[in-house]
């Protein structure tokens, strides 16, 4: 059973309409291909990945770092998957605060409508919720907890907890496919910050305790969960180098401003689609695509559509509403048997992996954000301060050599 910790600073405020009506439509285009390429049971799995669901957040446009991450992305895929939930057969029920206390409600409705066994999984939903806020007693407290379940029974569970006084948050991931007991180890991940001893009913090293006295259990995590996967998550909000992978984001630029690396067939299907467009879509193409080894730097994903407080960069909305159209478009296509646009955006994944493998960056990494920065109005630029302007001198930079 596999573990993963990460700080994640504990954020406040609101995602601006003008953002949250554009991650609705990106990621419902999103996992909509998912389902078309994968299946339903994929999506699934992936929203129990802690580093695939911030990964997501970031090219959606969402601080790379925060808390926030997590309900701005259910909130967004719930507006956009549940009015077509018939259609792709998943249902996300819950979310913050009081949205989280009409699970039951909504699990019991999609059970009428589908013939699944609806009390079993307002069951399973309560079971998650118990676990995370009372038999593992790590100091967080629950504030979010969003079910997700396709019409096969399959289901994910993605909570949160926040911890006032050390301004910390912690997200937990279930998945129904390796959940075996729901008091002997059942998450997927749990996404947070080790806070030092904490009292976990559910490991197996409990065991003696739950069949006799509680103790608290003072092993530090890292020895009770054997398999600890850790990606952490600074405090800082800019992003620097140490928190990207330059040789990945640099064949992403490659591929997106070096057009002759492109094959022509390719090449062809994206006519008309901009350089940084093609930044974009590489990004989401690698967040379709990508295998789990390839989400280890969640940061990365944030040169896509930058981050709605400005870090790397003001988010693109001209370069932002083109990926939407693109990504609609082979959607759309794909319905009628046309595959060629979305097996194009496919190829930017695979081409951008290729040339990894020879890649150098020469590390000018902070030339990239600034030419994102002088750029950022040219693409109508946007964060919750404002819109960019131009700037008084706009020299050009190079990305990497």
């Amino acid at each position: 059973m596999s573990r993963a910790y990460a700080d994640l600073p504990l954020h406040y405020g609101h995602v601006p309409p003008w953002l949250a009506a554009r991650m609705s439509l990106l990621g419902g285009a999103i996992i909509e291909t998912i389902v078309a390429d994968y299946g339903k049971a994929e999506v699934l799995r992936r929203l129990s990945d802690p580093c695939w669901f911030q990964a997501l957040g970031c090219v959606l446009g969402m601080d790379w770092h925060s808390s926030g991450i997590t309900t701005s992305v259910m909130g967004a895929l719930k507006k956009a998957l549940n009015p077509r939930a018939h259609e792709l057969g998943i249902y996300i029920c819950g979310g913050k605060g009081k949205h989280s206390r009409q699970t039951p409600q909504e699990l019991l409705l999609i059970a009428d409508k589908t013939g699944l066994p609806g009390h079993e999984l307002v069951k399973h939903s309560k079971l998650a919720a118990k676990v995370d806020n009372t038999a593992l007693q790590d100091g967080f407290q629950l504030y979010l907890h969003s079910f997700i379940v396709s019409d096969q029974g399959d289901w994910a569970v993605v909570q949160q907890g926040m911890n006032d006084s050390n301004g910390m948050a912690r997200r937990y991931h279930w998945h129904s496919a390796v959940v075996r007991s729901f008091t002997e180890t059942p998450h997927s991940f749990i996404y947070g910050k080790n806070q030092g001893q904490i009292l976990n009913l559910t490991d197996k090293a409990a065991m003696p305790t739950k069949d006799g006295l509680l103790e608290l259990v003072k092993t530090s995590p890292g020895q009770l969960l054997p398999e600890i996967r850790r990606i952490t998550m600074p405090s800082h909000h800019d992003v620097r180098g140490e928190n990207v992978d330059l040789k990945r984001l640099g064949a992403v630029l490659a591929v997106a401003h070096e057009r002759q690396v492109l094959d022509f067939e390719t090449l062809l299907l994206m006519e008309g689609v901009g350089p940084r467009t093609l930044q974009s879509l590489t990004l989401v193409s690698e967040v379709i695509h990508g295998t789990p080894s390839r989400f280890t730097d969640p940061a990365r994903f944030s040169f896509a559509h930058g981050g709605k407080d400005g870090h790397p960069f003001p988010v693109p909305l001209n370069v932002y509403d083109e990926t939407i159209s693109v990504m609609r478009e082979a959607v759309s296509k794909a319905k009628i048997g046309q595959h060629d646009k979305q097996e194009a955006i496919r190829k930017l994944s695979v081409l951008s992996q290729q040339l990894e493998k020879e890649f150098v960056p020469n590390e000018r990494f902070d030339e990239v954000i600034k030419r994102e920065r002088d750029d950022s109005w040219r693409y109508g630029g946007r964060t919750v301060f404002g819109k960019e302007k131009p700037p008084e001198k706009n020299n050009q930079l190079s990305l990497f050599d």
